[in-house]
């Protein structure tokens, strides 16, 4: 009871939580292009651009960090004993994120945002892009520790393991694939967000002129990200099938071992107890080909792999959720080439110079602004539930990771807790999103004040 209790609670915090990361990511990067583009060119509308997107981008930083701080108590109060086996190994990129990535971001957020005609120009455009990389640093210390949960590399084996290669936890192969994959995912976050809002206000013929650059900038960014996105995802995969055969097994819903194996489009059934499904759209060797890159490639099944772990582990269910699995991976694949199409459509368009009247597009782009969330929501669920039952593959499982003093009923109140304040932190933040939002650009400078001296 206690373990499910403590997972539902870290499973809310960590989706909500991943509900602002990349679109923080993502917004940091693009309103650091939109600032370059104004120094470069002098053009006003980028200026209005920059200071517009840049307001969005401080309200999800700072719901974003009050999301993120409760992440780190639950380690020690609902997992204290998953967090004393592997302190020694997951603390360090812990502890470099929030010293060095964190403090790096925050400190030139806050020179950025009071900078505004009190720097200069290029030590104020300086400013922009250290956030953007601070942000990058953080995700990628953060995706250190959960790629060495998944695949625990660099360290000396013992009671608790201990970390003696640091290297190694870096150059993870779980690491260096995952973490290019959240980067374009949060790339493509921020991205959708900048064409969503860009469409809206180009359907009202609102700052036309203005709108039209950011939204052929979020196009022309998209197309070849959507396209790496795919491709990325599907060499992770890859990945994942030589250290996580379990996962990938259960993301196909994949019973028995297959050779080639034949892609699951969409099927009736497969799940807990079910080892039958009905394939309706069946791919011939597209399974091969995604998780060996190989035409032939051998997919080992659920059963055979449950055999091998109970040899190898001991008794106990090793399989996960598969309906989790099944459907998260397709969530987010399926919508992942939905953005591909919609970025080609509008790189149609542009080159037909007839974006701001394709009312279709504009449309369809304003609802494409929840489709990264969906994805980067399914994307997350995929990866945390296809390592069930394991918190650190092969090394600890989630059960014995849990916090033995933390009563069931602790966690039902903080649980309850968490999930009143995570709706109006929500709330709030969709209120000031659409207030901002539709509010507009900012007035134009006719004449620009001269930058004061500084005085100490």
């Amino acid at each position: 009871m206690n373990v499910d209790l403590a997972r539902a609670q870290f499973a809310l915090t960590s989706i909500y939580h991943f509900l602002f990361v990349p679109v923080t990511m993502g917004l940091s990067f693009l309103v650091a292009v939109m600032q370059t583009l104004w120094h470069r060119s002098g053009v006003e509308a980028w200026r209005r651009l920059t200071r517009f997107f840049g307001t969005l981008l401080l309200i999800n930083v700072a719901v974003g960090v009050v999301t993120g701080l409760v992440q780190e108590f639950e380690f020690g109060m609902n997992w204290s004993a998953y967090s004393r086996y592997v302190g020694d190994v997951f603390g360090g990129p812990l502890a470099m994120e929030g010293l060095a990535a964190f403090f790096l971001e925050s400190t030139f957020l806050g020179l950025w945002v009071f900078g505004w005609d009190r720097l200069s120009p290029r030590v104020h455009l300086f400013c922009i892009w250290m956030v953007a990389l601070g942000s990058s640093l953080s995700a990628a210390f953060i995706m250190a520790a959960n790629s060495w949960m998944q695949h625990p590399v660099g360290y000396a084996a013992g009671n608790p393991p201990r970390l003696d290669d640091i290297g190694a936890v870096f150059a993870n192969p779980v690491f260096l694939w995952g973490y290019f994959h959240v980067l374009l995912a949060a790339l493509a976050t921020g991205t959708l967000v900048l064409l969503s809002i860009s469409a809206w206000h180009l359907r009202r013929a609102v700052e036309v002129e203005a709108f039209r650059r950011s939204a052929a900038l979020a196009i022309a960014i998209l197309v070849p990200l959507s396209i790496a996105l795919v491709l990325v995802g599907s060499q992770l995969g890859v990945i994942e099938t030589r250290y996580q055969p379990m996962k990938i097994a259960a993301a196909e819903a994949q019973w028995e071992t297959c050779q080639p194996c034949s892609f699951s489009a969409f099927q009736v059934g497969g799940g807990k107890n079910d080892e039958d499904p009905q394939k309706v759209i069946a791919i011939p060797h597209l399974l091969s080909i995604l998780a060996t890159l190989s035409w032939n490639g051998e997919v080992v099944g659920l059963n055979e792999l449950q055999a091998q772990y109970e040899q190898q582990y001991g008794p106990g269910n090793y399989v996960p959720n598969v309906f989790v699995q099944y459907w998260s991976m397709r969530v987010m694949a399926y919508l992942a080439t939905a953005i591909v199409l919609l970025s080609l459509w509008g790189a149609w368009l542009l080159h037909r110079r007839r974006l701001e009247t394709a009312k279709w597009f504009l449309r369809a782009s304003v609802w494409a602004v929840f489709t990264p969330f969906i994805m980067n929501t399914a994307g997350w669920m995929l990866t945390e539930n296809g390592r069930q039952p394991w918190i650190v593959q092969g090394l600890m499982k989630t059960a014995d990771g849990v916090s033995p003093s933390v009563s069931a009923t602790e966690i039902w109140i903080s649980l309850a807790v968490f999930a009143s304040l995570y709706l109006a932190l929500g709330v709030a933040d969709l209120v000031l999103m659409l207030r901002y939002g539709r509010r507009g650009l900012p007035e134009a400078e006719t004449v620009r004040e001269p930058m004061p001296a500084l005085t100490y």
